[in-house]
């Protein structure tokens, strides 16, 4: 099914910015809703954001107002912008989809890429 490589992550300093990318293959990337999560060691993957076929986006009560979710359909690629990054963002950030929206809201996958991982610190 749908294939993905994340990339963007790295160590940025509290209130810094960062753009994670998320390129697909394997499937038609416009019937595809795609959604990014994160987790840390001990915990559940967390659903950060998601964007629609239609490019309309949802955002956890955590990242709402500081992150942006975005597609690029002429790369398949979905990006998240992260802006006023705080400590608690760190985290291993995945990306992935599925042709109906309410399975990415899930986050119920069978596979999972390699993550980016994201360090926020003084």
């Amino acid at each position: 099914q749908v294939q993905v490589v994340e990339s963007g992550g790295g160590m940025v300093q509290p209130g810094g910015s960062l753009r994670l990318s998320c390129t697909t293959s394997g499937i038609e990337f416009s019937r595809y809703a795609m959604g990014w999560w994160r987790q840390t060691p001990g915990k559940r993957r967390e659903h950060v954001a998601l964007i629609t076929q239609n490019s309309t986006p949802n955002y956890s009560d955590s990242v709402r107002g500081r992150f942006l979710i975005s597609r690029d359909s002429a790369k398949n690629t979905v990006y998240l912008q992260m802006n006023s990054l705080k400590p608690e963002d760190t985290a291993v950030y995945f990306c992935n989809g599925d042709r109906d929206v309410r399975a990415v809201i899930q986050g119920a996958f069978r596979t999972w890429g390699q993550g980016t991982e994201v360090t926020v610190s003084s």
